[in-house]
């Protein structure tokens, strides 16, 4: 069985970042001797304290809520949190995570002899027995622990429901709280709590489940969610609806926009099945609806259908006993509202039937692709196992022995699985092998009393005698990692992997290996389609628990819809685009696209400036004097509108935007992958012999040690700071453009106040051991001794400023140290790359467009040097990347192209292996051709990338001394390559 594995990604830790320097601090300035609450906080009680966390589905608001109590507990010594989410499935989700073996020894390596006591509060905990009105058991030990306990963080999880029910509010209970207390809420509110609150649109401020909220008095709440309640301000024509933020803005914001293009949550592949037209044409308008009457509308034909009565008596191709069940919902639970059409066509059974199969099919494409990963003979690449979930509209259909769903599910599966085996049986490799295992394993459970392929959950099953069902039930909800693993404990096949639900698992339950998602049923119009994917959008995990990134292994969900929904990914990119920070305004360059605009070009060109932007907007001819777009302007004999030309010219707009490949419909995925012009690698041929050989890194000996670096490092009494209190300043200025009032902050060290805490001395030495790599017995002996000796004991020098100075500073000498002592000694061997297969000794037919690049131009030019098929031409950055690509270079460069991610996988001395950015194959009259690796950085290097280049110039060096004709460049500018080849053609050495 396998083991989930935590890591630390990027944009939580920012998000965690964000949280912490939002929030108000500790009131010392009052005596506080209640041990059973919280720490006072500043400015308590009030919008200026609460904080929200914007994060889309799937990028992990659930981990960093949770490490936000470690660590406010650890800095600050809060310790009572009450988890307030709106659906019990929510939080049996939250549950599963906060109490599950591989978070809490994630989180064990930060917060050292640290626990989260989980408390939760279900529905009939409050009952009475034996006469008596007890309090639940959980909500006293929440209550009633004290902050003696400095080591256990005390979390009450509640659902909205509960919390508003009257068990909360009454004070008529047969025991107390706290000691005199006999009213939960009272109760609570003596705690002071801190709240954090899940899913926030629940909870807009007017409705009864937010003042069950504030009726526990929370100090402090933090709300985590992608998406967050309206509020309306002003009346006629003065209205404005704005999101209801605490502090007008969120204070982590990771959009919808930003979580697709960086690849944080799977691309969407969205199908349906098309009609005959005239099933098509044969729509229903739902004219109006109430309690007690559905009016349907077709052209000038007006249809009546009363409570019970089934559609198929308006029309025959309302298939499968549909009736109107009243209260504006069909019999299979389909939530109408004027203005919605109904197409008979959709249905039918034989129509749910080709979603099925399709289902089917696409889930086999991919399971075939994630069991073999790359499917060569060394290959050993973990297996990703691939999930599939059908929602339905009938129980029954399913759970019912003869149920007609289920039966002719098992048929098609059956009938895959046996064209599968049939074609395994001949094939030979290891990988192969396995997975004809795995296949057989699968029918034959099918075909068993007791099958163990398919599983369902449905809202129903709660409480169901059925011994079996609610084995199902468990392995769904709790048992994660049993879905996830290939065999169990006695290597025997876990074949489980298709899922059936009636939406009860559109919310709260997680799953990240959900590669596919079809719909049997239509959900309505207005649910979110954000939340509708949701379930399949987070990355998966392979077989060993590890993250998969879209790096690594390009995953996609494949969801499946009814022609009825047709529009469903054109909705689903409005409501993405949306969410983004900046809108664009296609009639006017507003301050927004300036802005976004500057500051993506001066990460390359510090120089850049909105003066600059206006000169060459003006020079073209895009904008006119009021910077509004002109409508029609023509360049190189193309004519656009200025706003397209300004996309074109300044591509970094498109940030803004959802790009195009990361949610697809109904199109092939062939234009998923990238087509090599097979004849420029060959080209290549030659050198790449010696990029696909493996190299060992080897290290010279030197008289400095680990433990002399870190003396001379530690031995700096500059790195050790003692933190004081910080706090944020937030006014509301007038934006003189749009009139509308926006929020400016600043933050600043808290006057007067006094140093904080430093962490314990444990701590802080396995947070450095960490950061760092080094073993804690290299540090320890110096560390120590600077606390002792020069440091006076005082332990708040062990601050988080300290700990970041000392990691820096260490990384920084370590690499210096090992960068010029190590060297690559080639191997007698070959591996295979993401271009190359070593074992064919050829390269490859096409790769993923998701390792050659992020974005997309569809109008590049086409250049038969290029080393792919374009267009589309594919590149991560707009600058130098993109002219690097466009350019028209001189002839004698016969090759040139953007080299995909793991291409030649140079070994790095910190870990891992890099490949550079760019490849040219220069002809000269007079010599051999050389080959030149290109590099391209920004102005300001982070020490990782002094690390990228470190490695690939010593590489290129040692295959120099070989004699191999090869030139490296690093790059911050596209001038500076064309400069580079200029002086390569004319024979001058790099």
């Amino acid at each position: 069985m396998m083991n989930i594995l935590l890591e630390e990604l990027p944009h939580q830790e920012q998000a965690l970042a964000a949280i912490l320097a939002s929030f108000t601090g500790i009131d010392h300035a009052q005596a506080d001797h209640n041990h059973y609450a919280n720490p006072l906080i500043k400015e308590r009680y009030d919008d200026k304290a609460n904080i929200d966390v914007k994060m889309e589905t799937g990028t992990g608001k659930t981990y960093v809520y949770t490490r936000l109590m470690y660590e406010l507990h650890q800095k600050y010594g809060l310790f009572k949190f009450v988890l307030v989410v709106p659906t019990p499935a929510i939080k049996e989700g939250a549950r599963n995570f906060i109490t599950s073996d591989y978070a809490r020894q994630h989180f064990s390596q930060f917060y050292e002899n640290t626990r989260m006591e989980l408390c939760t509060i279900n529905a009939g905990d409050f009952k009475v027995k034996s006469g008596r009105k007890n309090f639940p058991a959980q909500l006293l030990s929440f209550t009633d622990a004290s902050r003696r306990d400095s080591h256990t963080i005390q979390v009450l999880l509640i659902n909205a429901q509960m919390l508003n029910s009257a068990s909360m509010t009454r004070d008529d209970y047969d025991q107390t709280l706290l000691g005199g207390l006999t009213s939960p809420v009272k109760g609570l509110q003596m705690t002071r709590p801190v709240v954090i609150i899940d899913e926030p649109h629940r909870f807009a401020r007017d409705n009864k489940f937010y003042r069950a909220i504030q009726a526990i008095q929370p100090q402090m709440i933090v709300r985590f969610g992608a998406t967050f309640p309206d509020i309306v301000e002003g009346k006629g024509k003065n209205k404005c609806v704005r999101k209801d933020y605490y502090r007008r803005q969120p204070q982590f914001d990771l959009n919808a926009v930003d979580s697709f293009n960086d690849g944080l949550v799977k691309g969407i592949d969205i199908y349906y099945p098309n009609l005959p037209e005239e099933q098509a044409n044969n729509r229903y308008i739902v004219d109006s609806v109430t309690a007690k009457k559905l009016i349907l509308r077709r052209g000038s034909k007006i249809a009546e259908v009363g409570v019970g009565e089934n559609l198929a008596d308006v029309d025959a191709g309302f298939e499968g006993s549909i009736e109107y069940a009243g209260s504006k919902m069909l019999s299979n639970d389909l939530e109408l509202e004027a203005g919605m059409a109904l197409v008979p066509g959709t249905f039918g059974a034989s129509y749910q039937e080709l979603i099925i199969q399709d289902a089917i099919d696409k889930h086999f494409d991919t399971e075939q692709a994630n069991f073999l990963r790359s499917n060569e003979p060394e290959n050993n690449a973990p297996r990703i196992k691939t999930l599939s979930l059908f929602f339905i509209d009938s129980i029954k259909s399913y759970r019912d022995d003869e149920g007609w769903l289920k039966l002719k599910f098992e048929c098609l599966l059956k009938k895959k699985l046996t064209q599968l085996i049939d074609d395994y049986q001949r094939k030979t490799l290891p990988r192969e092998v396995e997975y004809l295992s795995f296949l057989q394993a699968t029918l034959a459970s099918l075909h068993s009393d007791n099958q163990n392929v398919h599983a369902g959950y449905f809202g129903e099953d709660r409480g169901s005698g059925d011994e079996a069902i609610q084995a199902e039930v468990d392995d769904i909800l709790k048992n994660k990692e049993k879905l996830l693993s290939f065999s169990d404990h006695h290597g025997n096949w876990e074949t489980r992997r298709f899922l059936f639900s009636k939406w009860t698992l559109r919310e709260g339950w997680d799953n990240p290996n959900v590669f596919v998602i079809a719909k049997l049923r239509s959900s309505g119009s207005e649910s979110s389609k954000i939340q509708e994917v949701g379930r399949g959008l987070r990355l998966p995990v392979d077989e060993n628990g590890h993250r998969v990134h879209q790096e690594e292994w390009p995953s996609r969900l494949s969801f499946l819809i009814g022609y009825d929904e047709k529009a469903f990914a054109s909705m689903l990119v409005d409501e993405i685009n949306r969410d983004s920070k900046v809108q664009l305004n296609e009639q006017k360059l507003d301050e927004a696209m300036i802005t976004l605009i500057v500051t993506e070009r001066q990460k390359v060109d510090p120089a850049f400036t909105e003066l600059r932007l206006l000169e060459d907007l003006d020079d073209k001819k895009l904008i006119n004097r009021s910077n509004e777009f002109k409508p029609s302007v023509t360049l190189n004999g193309e004519n656009k509108s200025g706003f397209a030309w300004l996309l074109e010219f300044y591509p970094e707009l498109t940030q803004a935007r959802v790009r195009a490949d990361r949610i697809r419909d109904n199109k092939p995925a062939s234009r998923l992958r990238v087509r090599l012009r097979k004849e420029n690698w060959e080209q290549l041929s030659s050198i790449w012999e010696q990029f696909s050989r493996r190299y060992m890194l080897q290290f010279e000996r030197s008289g400095a040690s680990l433990e002399q670096i870190a003396a001379e490092v530690l031995r700096d009494p500059s790195l050790y700071i003692r933190q004081k209190p910080s706090q944020v300043q937030q006014r509301l200025v007038s934006n003189e453009d749009n009139g509308r009032f926006e929020v400016a902050q600043r933050e600043g060290e808290l006057a007067a106040s006094e140093f904080m805490a430093g962490m314990k001395y444990g701590h802080f030495l396995k947070q450095l051991a960490l950061r760092t790599s080094l073993p804690v017995n290299v540090l320890h002996p110096v560390l120590m001794a600077m606390l002792r000796d020069v440091l006076h004991g005082d332990s708040r020098y062990l601050s988080e400023i300290s700990l970041d100075n000392m990691a820096r500073a260490l990384q920084t000498r370590i690499n210096a140290h090992f960068a010029q002592r190590h060297d690559y000694l080639p191997l007698d061997f070959q591996a295979s790359t993401s271009v190359f297969d070593s074992t064919a000794r050829q390269f490859r037919e096409e790769i993923s467009a998701e390792i050659v690049g992020k974005n997309v131009d569809e109008n590049a030019i086409d250049d038969p040097r290029s080393l792919y098929q374009i267009p589309p031409l594919r590149y991560d950055s707009v600058d130098p990347e993109l002219p690097l690509l466009k350019y028209d270079y001189p002839q004698q460069v016969s090759v040139f192209g953007k080299l995909p991610k793991r291409a030649i996988q140079i070994p790095k001395y910190t870990g891992g292996s890099t490949t550079p950015d760019f490849v040219y194959r220069i002809e000269r009259q007079d010599a051999d051709s050389v080959y030149l690796l290109v590099e391209t950085k920004a102005e300001n290097m982070r020490v990782g990338d002094q690390v990228i280049l470190d490695a690939q110039r010593k590489f290129f060096d040692m295959l120099r001394r070989q004699n191999i004709n090869v030139e490296f460049a690093e790059a911050t500018s596209a001038p500076a390559v064309f400069s580079t080849i200029n002086g390569l053609i004319e024979g001058k050495a790099n």
